[in-house]
């Protein structure tokens, strides 16, 4: 099992920019394709990014294309989502989340292991 923490919360203005951390604890971190969700208030959690054990692959949702990127240091065990050009639609509590290597980046579900959360407010 892995255990996941994120952090970086925060409010910014439209515009602007964050860097969301996601910190894992357990079986080694290179096992796990390693994705990024949201869950806006009142809507269904949505996929964000995903990337793949080695970082050499990646996927993003078309609303964040271009935007943010995610990233990883599997020394470090942590896998990171730069966020700029904020809008105030991408407020959401945005959550990190593992699944086995052998599941495809491409493949948007699949995610075993959720970390709890961390809020994202963007302001207009």
């Amino acid at each position: 099992q892995v255990q996941l923490v994120e952090s970086g919360a925060g409010l910014v203005q439209a515009g602007g920019s964050l860097r969301l951390s996601c910190a894992a604890s357990g079986r080694t971190f290179s096992s796990y394709t390693m994705g990024w969700f949201r869950q806006a208030p009142g809507k269904e959690r949505e996929f964000v990014a995903a990337i793949s054990w080695s970082g050499g692959s990646t996927n993003y949702a078309d609303s964040v294309k271009g935007r943010f990127t995610i990233s990883r240091d599997n020394a470090k065990n942590t896998v990171y989502l730069q966020m700029n050009s904020l809008k105030p639609e991408d407020t959401a509590v945005y959550y990190c989340a593992a699944k086995s290597r052998a599941s495809p980046v491409l493949t948007r579900g699949g995610y075993d292991y959720w970390g709890q959360g961390t809020q994202v407010t963007v302001s207009s």
